[in-house]
């Protein structure tokens, strides 16, 4: 008798159309609430503004709903035929735009690999969009965030001198968060700077493999940040695979937004490890997410190690996430939002007392309701530094949309 073989079933594209991760957000034209659909990385550069009618349908563009089963569900939301050339068109749309996983999408994500590969360096993106292009102008901006009212006192931190150890800043904004970075990187400013600084940012677009390292430079307009490549060689020797989708950093801006702080108030030559990391408190239950997660930073702290440098870990992300940006069928109200400033502010106190496990059982425990984006990059710097203490030093929120969508962020130093 032979033994028992399994086959996979690949699913028609055509038939079962699967979406790729895509970021969405409500809009309103008049009367009309739209739906917009963009990229977050950055592989198309293009948007979709959709009636709800036809977001339902994407929706359900999950690789596992047939359009024949969509059709069924269309018509018992709605009460209505979807007609087959609506949805044939909406497919070509999508295809055209690179919005679904298919041969063309797959094409495109290999081309942009080579294409990143082939950079001296990881350019500015952000340059002239989220800050100042000009070189004088963004130290003038940097500058302003620190002497802003929001900004940070004047008065000499009470850890001046001190050695840093990690920071926590936001990755909202710079136009509207820029005083709360300067709340951390003041501490920066005044502390025993070090010769190294571990930038851990959310990728927004998420990762495949949790944490996503690239051993390039980095350009802004005050000048090029050179990677570090002692650790950055040391780490790609020990675990090779967290350097395969390098390609997220093209297009993520929470690496970006930390460096013109750093060139401007460290006064000593530095370099950078840039990491991207994408993985929730939930998913740590999970064994083989969690051993992924222990063995890229086991290794990390090697390199660091072995290295002998001085080295600060700045964790670059936000805090709660609340509206119909986010997945909620309202916009917050006074009452939720001040409830989730409470629940937030609770949630920093074990990460002021450099305690992983508690913060990550806090979010647990609530089931990620508030969605926490900057949970991994928090949780990798409580988990690779050796701190006295954290301190929460300014809190505050930002307005993502019309419907009043909310992220909120916080700034923290170590010491």
């Amino acid at each position: 008798m032979s033994p028992a073989m399994t086959t996979s079933i690949v699913k028609d594209s055509t038939q079962y159309p699967a979406l790729r991760n895509l970021q969405f957000s409500p809009i309103k034209q008049g009367e009309d609430q739209l739906i917009v659909l963009w990229d977050p990385s950055g592989l198309s550069k293009e948007k979709l503004v959709l009636p709800l009618n036809f977001f339902f349908i994407v929706q359900h563009f999950d690789g596992e709903h047939s359009i024949q089963e969509i059709g069924a569900l269309y018509l018992k939301r709605f009460g209505e035929f979807l007609m087959p050339n609506k949805v044939e068109q909406l497919i070509v749309d999508l295809e055209q735009k690179l919005f679904l996983e298919g041969p063309r999408t797959e094409t495109a994500r290999q081309q942009a690999r080579i294409d990143y590969r082939q950079q001296p360096t990881r350019p500015a993106v952000f340059a002239g969009r989220s800050y100042e292009a000009d070189r004088v102008k963004l130290k003038k901006q940097i500058d302003g965030f620190f002497t802003s009212g929001e900004g940070p006192d004047f008065k000499p931190s009470e850890n001046r001198g001190k050695l840093i150890k990690g920071l926590v800043s936001p990755t909202y904004d710079l136009k509207q968060a820029g005083p709360v970075y300067a709340w951390g990187y003041k501490e920066l400013q005044e502390a025993q700077q070090p010769d190294v600084f571990v930038i851990i940012g959310t990728a927004h677009a998420g990762l495949e493999h949790f944490f996503a390292v690239t051993d390039k430079d980095f350009e802004t307009p005050l000048g090029v940040v050179p990677a570090d490549r002692t650790i950055l060689g040391r780490l790609k020797r020990l675990v090779p695979e967290f350097f395969d989708e390098e390609i997220a950093h093209q297009t993520e801006h929470a690496i970006e937004f930390q460096l013109p702080f750093l060139q401007t108030i460290v006064d000593k030559p530095f370099t950078i490890v840039p990491i991207l990391s994408s993985f929730s408190a939930l998913s740590l239950t999970d064994l083989t997410v969690r051993s992924s997660v222990d063995r890229f930073l086991s290794s990390l702290q090697d390199a660091i190690g072995d290295s002998g440098k001085t080295v600060c870990v700045i964790a670059a992300g936000e805090l709660a996430h609340l509206g119909m940006r986010y997945g909620d069928s309202a916009p917050p109200t006074d009452f939720s939002f001040h409830r989730t400033m409470q629940r937030d502010l609770e949630m920093l106190k074990p990460i002021e007392e450099l305690k992983p496990d508690e913060f990550t059982q806090f979010i647990q425990k609530e089931n990620d309701q508030r969605r926490i984006s900057g949970f991994s990059p928090i949780y990798s710097l409580l988990r690779l530094i050796q701190a006295e203490k954290g301190q929460v030093l300014r809190y505050d929120r930002g307005i993502t949309d019309q419907y009043n969508s909310t992220a909120t962020y916080a700034s923290m130093a170590f010491f």
